[in-house]
């Protein structure tokens, strides 16, 4: 069964080789290999499940070591994967929905004259992402952890002849490797402290070293977290990242890369614990980052940039459930699984609607499409009634159960966090429904297609004539056999993951668990829980259901005006950060020719003067040499008689 794991990572980087180096010659077939290979993996996985859950709790891990990556004395460095509960949940969600990507992209991609190459992307992303979750020690999992940034530069802005593709690409992956920095300096931070970065040594011996050291580590971690994750203040390369291909958005915010933050902080969750202020900072992030997001998700009129807010939102509700420490390691995994069912639906549904509309993004001109796209709307409505947290639905297991923890964690601080989850729950249903109202329900609002080569955020490669209306239609079968199995677990999964605790019986083993006791019952807080999402969804409807909705976006209040340039955060970035970096260059590039070269040049002026000066006594003349002794001999006369005298 070890042998498996490396198999398991094999076949996607396989593929990704094949598919990038094998040329036009496998433009018919690449699709279908990137495919395959992908559910090759799936299938590896569930072979490795099935044995797991056939042994005790405490004797599932396995572990294979692959080959010595750095042998020098006092630093070996493995390629060598740990296979345990917590990564086995990944490997099953990563390849699981990555390969129901891979089918529908196949549909989605067809016109693209660059599909092989894409396939060849999704392979590595998927091959990046099983390294970092299955990685042993933290170096291996950083080679994993740069392989999915590069894997998603290459996917954002693969119609790299969009302008706007190619700058939300360079700004992921610059503001990505901010975070990278926190990461390669906790590495370095272990390995002084404890001698390696393997995960065993490390989070064994984390009662050695001081609370402050691992403070500073568990803070670098959080900073890696917060870029992958897009976490404030990290957070604003995420809805740029729509200007990738639709399947692109589906990866990166449902089976992979915006995942990797919350698994780094829960598979580091023995540093977590040893230092109560980084968990408070990592509670503080997430809390900030739902209401974040979900304000933003609430003035888009673009479907997918909407549903980016969501992504930023609902991984702040699993990062501050990860700050919670032993009470809420398992719900921020079980959040996780169950957002990667119905936002992975949500988003295949987007593209769904957008390839039957032409390419068009805005909402604005969508309405009454149910009756054009009904497996479109019943997929996408069961997604939507999930992340909502309609009871009973997967959501609704996974949403409570984060927020009962919040209360649970005591005091104001409980207070405040259980607050903040709340209201981000009828928020989260207050925008939601919005995207549902305008798509799907009222007068159709259609325009004529946009020019591909002029219009933003227009993805190339639809039959649609610029100028031709829209003629709304179903997606073909490639497309929707993806959407109805994920519907199939954003209905089920959060039953059978929360009903008699099964998910955290699962994960016990490795992250523990501690049963958390709320102020005022868990039953009031389903409750409230329930009566907020109503309150949100009532909202919703009283201004998008009951009215018409304007194809033109009205000015709005100063909140939504600055929730549709994100809060400011572009803004207040080019202010601080590009504008200050630029007159911080300014000013250091000034130091450097005034203070250190004028010092450098003003030293060797003086002395070539100097030189110069000293010269003009060495003039040849022989009179003027005898002139000098008899002045010297004079001097030294003349000194000798004085300290004679004294």
């Amino acid at each position: 069964m070890e042998n498996l794991i490396a198999l398991l990572v094999a076949a996607p980087l396989l593929g990704a080789a094949v598919l990038l180096c094998g040329g036009r010659r496998l433009d018919r077939v690449g699709h279908w290999l990137g495919t395959l290979l992908a559910a090759s993996s799936f299938v590896l996985g569930l072979v490795l499940f099935a044995d797991m859950l056939g042994k005790d709790a405490e004797h599932r891990m396995l572990h294979s070591r692959l080959f010595s990556w750095i042998p020098v004395e006092g630093f070996q460095a493995d390629v060598a994967f740990q296979l345990d509960q917590l990564s086995m949940t990944f490997v099953l969600l990563i390849t699981g929905v990555g390969s129901l990507i891979h089918l529908y992209s196949i549909g989605y991609m067809e016109h693209d004259e660059r599909r092989r190459r894409f396939f060849g992307y999704l392979n590595l992303f998927l091959a990046a992402m099983l390294i970092l979750v299955l990685a042993d020690n933290y170096l291996l999992l950083y080679l994993g952890w740069e392989g999915v940034g590069l894997a998603s530069y290459l996917l954002i802005g693969f119609w790299q002849h969009k302008p706007s593709a190619a700058t939300a690409a360079k700004k992921a992956f610059l503001v990505n490797r901010v975070g990278d920095m926190g990461l390669s300096i906790a590495i370095m931070l272990m390995f002084t402290t404890f001698g390696t970065f393997a995960f065993a040594p490390v989070l064994g011996a984390t009662g050695e070293a001081s609370e402050g050291k691992l403070t500073v580590i568990a803070l670098m971690l959080l900073l890696a977290a917060c870029g992958k994750s897009a976490q404030v203040p990290l957070q604003s390369w995420l809805g740029d990242a729509m200007e990738g291909p639709t399947p692109v958005s589906a990866l990166i915010h449902a089976a992979t890369m915006v995942t990797a933050g919350v698994y780094l902080i829960v598979r580091s969750a023995d540093i977590f614990n040893a230092a109560p202020d980084a968990q408070l900072a990592v509670t503080v992030v997430g809390a900030v980052t739902l209401l974040f997001g979900a304000i933003v998700g609430c003035a888009k009129d673009d479907i997918k940039k909407a549903l980016a807010g969501s992504t930023m939102s609902q991984i702040g509700y699993m990062v501050l459930a990860a700050g919670l420490g032993p009470i809420g390691y398992a719900f921020a995994i079980m959040h996780l699984v169950t957002h990667g069912f119905f936002k992975a639906g949500l988003f295949l549904g987007a593209g769904s609607v957008m390839h039957g509309m032409n390419d068009e993004v805005d909402m604005r001109k969508y309405g009454g499409l149910r009756k054009y796209m009904p497996i479109t709307f019943a997929t996408f409505g069961l997604g939507y009634l999930a992340i909502i947290g309609f009871p009973g639905l997967s959501g609704f297991f996974s949403k409570d159960k984060i927020i009962e923890a919040a209360f649970a964690k005591g005091g104001a601080e409980g207070w405040i966090l259980g607050g903040c989850a709340l209201l981000g729950a009828a928020i989260t249903a207050f925008y939601m429904t919005r995207v549902m109202l305008m798509t799907f329900f009222g007068e159709k609002r259609w325009q004529p297609a946009p020019d591909p080569a002029t219009a933003p955020g227009v993805e190339p490669g639809v039959e649609a004539v610029p100028g031709e209306m829209p003629h709304p239609h179903e997606s073909p079968k490639s497309m929707t056999i993806p959407m109805i199995l994920l519907a199939f677990g954003s209905v089920f999964a959060g039953g059978i993951f929360g009903i008699g605790d099964r998910f955290v019986k699962w994960l016990e083993p490795v992250t523990g668990f501690e049963h958390g006791h709320p102020p005022i019952g868990a039953a009031a807080i389903t409750a409230s829980t329930i009566a907020v999402m109503v309150l949100g969804v009532g909202l919703a409807y009283l201004q998008y259901g009951r009215k018409p909705v304007p194809v033109t976006a009205p000015r709005g209040s100063l909140l939504t005006r600055a929730a549709r340039r994100d809060l400011l955060q572009d803004d207040f970035n080019h202010v601080v950060f590009v504008r200050g970096g630029t007159h911080l260059t300014r000013s250091l590039v000034y130091v450097d020719h005034s203070l250190v070269d004028g010092v450098v040049n003003g030293t060797a002026a003086s002395v070539g003067g100097l030189s110069g000066r000293l010269r003009k006594l060495q003039n040849g003349y022989a009179r003027s040499y005898a002139v000098s002794m008899f002045g010297g001999t004079a001097v030294l006369i003349a000194a000798t008689l004085l300290m004679r005298a004294v």
